[in-house]
């Protein structure tokens, strides 16, 4: 039995979250066992450090591996083909294919390869496409490859597409992504709320952080996340934002309709939006989000998006519990996730 490649991050999350959308796309090996399983197997996740990945079932037979006689890996379906066809063309043409174009490459009719993949992945393949083509981008960027190159090796058919921001998925513009942040300015502030510090910072699209801490560190995170990006401090230019937050949490302001520009993966940005459709007073289950967004299994990925939030209150991680109805963890402290809680389920006042 040879050993052979570790899986990447994303890999690693597909399996974590027995994620169905990636069956066909590749396959993972159990060392300790032998076996080799789709990423979406109910089996109990393995070690990663016992994982290898293969691109073909035939490359994890000839490896030594056994199939899985739960997930019968060798055995996908037409639909399952068809997406993870749709998938590995979104993944690597460039110019991005249009619906058509897909629709022909699968052997579907675009309305049936629409309905097919939705059902599979949870979001569709103009959402996919987006977020696929903003990560080619955004490593063609960091690699120090010049605007132009990265639009069109990112899958840009026109610098109309990169630069709307309806699409680009880069939260600053692709000159000031490329540098790190550099010449990109974020407004922050650090106020008394009643929960303690708040940090609040935005560009000019929207809020890219909204956080608890401490007064002496907040800032030095904001730095450290953002090093190349000018930080300017003015409480005046947030006030809205900070009043509308302040507001927020004594119970006078149920709804947070503010502008967002987080970053994040296609995924957490699906939990995200799914977050946001909580009720005020309400809470769900990080199974019930998976449920939401049309992955059941996921349950720790969604766990670990709602963790990697950034813009606390606005998108509301603290409404989710353990299906037990235990508090789960809150990246600012389970306190502050209990007193949230409990002022939403008092109702809102006058």
């Amino acid at each position: 039995m040879t050993h052979t490649n570790a899986p990447t991050d994303l890999q690693w999350q597909a399996v974590q979250s027995r994620s169905a959308a990636h069956d066909g796309q590749f396959y993972y090996g159990v060392r300790s066992t032998g076996i080799f399983c789709r990423p979406s197997c109910p089996s109990r996740r393995p070690k990663r450090e016992n994982v290898a990945i293969f691109p073909s079932l035939e490359d994890a037979a000839a490896a030594g591996f056994r199939a899985c006689r739960r997930c019968t890996p060798a055995h996908i379906s037409a639909a399952q083909q068809a997406v993870a066809h749709a998938q590995h063309l979104l993944d690597t043409a460039e110019p991005t294919p249009s619906l058509v174009g897909l629709a022909a490459a699968v052997g579907l009719s675009p309305f049936h390869l629409q309905r097919v993949f939705k059902a599979a992945t949870g979001v569709s393949l103009k959402q996919y496409a987006i977020a696929q083509r903003a990560a080619r981008t955004k490593a063609h960027l960091q690699a120090g490859a010049s605007v132009t190159a990265a639009l069109y090796d990112g899958g840009h058919a026109s610098p109309r597409t990169l630069y709307d921001p309806a699409t680009d998925q880069l939260g600053m513009s692709p000159g000031q992504y490329r540098a790190g942040g550099e010449g990109q300015t974020i407004t922050f502030a650090v106020t008394q709320s009643v929960l303690g510090p708040l940090l609040v910072a935005a560009t000019q699209r929207g809020l890219v952080a909204v956080r608890f801490g401490e007064v002496s560190t907040l800032e030095a995170e904001l730095r450290t996340e953002y090093p190349k990006a000018t930080l300017k401090q003015d409480e005046a230019a947030l006030a809205p934002y900070v009043d509308a937050l302040a507001t927020h949490l004594v119970g006078a302001r149920p709804e947070l309709a503010l502008p967002l520009e987080p970053a994040g993966t296609a995924f957490q940005q699906r939990v995200w939006a799914a977050l946001k459709t909580i009720p005020y007073g309400q809470t769900r289950s990080y199974a019930q989000v998976a449920q939401i967004i049309g992955q059941p299994q996921a349950v720790r990925a969604v766990a670990q998006a709602c963790a990697a939030n950034p813009v606390g209150l606005v998108v509301p991680c603290h409404r989710v519990l353990r299906s037990s109805g235990a508090l789960g963890g809150y990246r600012w402290g389970t306190d502050r996730k209990r007193a949230l809680l409990d002022r939403e389920a008092a109702g809102p006042v006058a």
